[in-house]
């Protein structure tokens, strides 16, 4: 979106003459002239999106995906680890760890975990 904004801008004041000298041809008034140039102003540019495949929306699509999956398997985790779930799977929870984490339902006093976990968050959302 940011590398077409010079196109949009260029191609924003051609319109802009085009519709002005064409209005004057035709005797149009200012509203009438803003109106045809908002509406073939909005047209190019979603021709530019649809050349580029770089929709707005896009941009944001993956946060909305994201924040209500993150939320999720927060709270799931939560409840898992406090024992909201039953005592069955607090006592798997306690004894099913592997290597420097043997209890999940300690906290993690290296980080490792925490940290691993935000960098992978950041990689994908970046990749």
């Amino acid at each position: 979106l940011e590398n077409l904004q010079p196109e949009i801008k260029e191609l924003a004041k051609r319109l802009r003459y085009e519709v002005s000298v064409r209005g004057k041809q035709l005797g149009w008034s200012e509203k009438v002239a803003r109106l045809h140039f908002s509406r073939n102003m909005r047209k190019v540019v979603t021709e530019l999106y649809v050349r580029d495949n770089c929709h707005p929306f896009k941009a944001t699509l993956l946060l909305w995906v994201q924040i209500p999956m993150w939320m999720c398997v927060s709270l799931a985790l939560r409840n898992c680890s406090v024992g909201a779930l039953g005592s069955a799977v607090q006592e798997q929870f306690s004894s099913g760890g592997a290597l420097w984490f043997t209890d999940l339902t300690a906290p993690d006093s290296t980080w490792i975990l925490p940290v691993s976990l935000g960098l992978v968050n950041l990689l994908v959302v970046e990749v």
